[in-house]
């Protein structure tokens, strides 16, 4: 009985990942397709696996300069959020008061607020400091990496918050002891231990930023700023749908996440194993 319950569970296992790899085969197939093959069975193989489709779509979508903005806006925006997310969660572990307390609260209760309610007053607000300061925050790569460090904050910190707090102090009493300045302690103790975690830091806000689409929809207006996903939006038409082109554009736009996913696997589940037992 245990040898047929395994088999179902396998089985049952197989089918649900099957389910969920579902979207990104059709994506691939049909990337291949022209419009006519692709009408008529979505879901077979294409009879010629041509690379036409993505010449045509990485011309129509300036795949170089998307693809230039979008790793740009997101490199820079992680590493802000990692550097400023994880010294802040240790000064507020190590700050142990009733303002320490409050300032970790705000950055959870911020975590409840939908984008969707805050993007109208924000783009105000932004465009009149871009008009009436002369500050480029509206409709500049800046502005929405800015954005994206104040939006993407408060998961880091609360992330960082909890992996610190189990860090001995004495490391750092040790470390000060020595000589080492509150910068030392932090840099040369303290964020080298961050590592599993620091990892799975960047893998949730480089999928976040790189597949975001309404915020920089809302925040870059010239076409040269477009990110990935502003340039594969422009597949659908308002009358009609170049699905092939679309879904080579989509195939193009996935393929840098899922190298990275890769490439950081090992350290993300390492990091996710640690923080659950600690």
């Amino acid at each position: 009985m245990k040898k047929v319950g395994k088999v179902i569970k396998d089985v049952l296992l197989v089918l649900l990942a099957l389910a969920f790899l579902s979207p990104i085969y059709i994506i691939f197939v049909n990337s291949f397709k022209d419009r006519q093959e692709l009408y008529d069975n979505a879901l077979s193989l294409p009879t010629n696996f041509s690379l036409q489709y993505y010449l045509q779509a990485m011309e129509k979508m300036n795949f170089l300069s998307a693809i230039v903005n979008s790793l740009y806006i997101t490199i820079v925006s992680v590493i802000i959020i990692v550097v400023l997310s994880s010294m802040t969660a240790w000064m507020l572990v190590r700050t142990n008061n009733k303002l320490s307390t409050v300032i970790f609260m705000t950055f959870i209760a911020t975590m409840l607020i939908p984008f969707q309610t805050l993007m109208m007053p924000l783009m105000q607000f932004m465009s009149s400091i871009t008009n009436n300061l002369n500050i480029p925050i509206y409709n500049t790569r800046e502005g929405l990496i800015f954005m994206n460090v104040g939006f993407h904050a408060s998961l880091s910190v609360f992330l960082y918050h909890g992996f610190i707090k189990s860090i001995p102090i004495t490391l750092e009493e040790a470390a000060t002891i020595d000589g080492a300045t509150k910068f030392g302690v932090f840099w040369r103790i303290i964020f080298p231990m961050l590592k599993p975690i620091t990892a799975t830091v960047m893998i949730l806000n480089v999928i976040s930023i790189w597949n975001d689409f309404l915020l920089p929809s809302l925040t870059l207006i010239d076409t040269s700023l477009r990110t990935i996903p502003l340039s594969t939006f422009y597949f659908f038409g308002e009358f009609s749908i170049q699905w092939n082109l679309a879904m080579a554009g989509l195939t193009l736009t996935i393929i840098p996440v899922i190298i990275f996913y890769a490439l950081a696997q090992k350290h993300i589940i390492k990091g996710i194993g640690e923080g659950a037992v600690k």
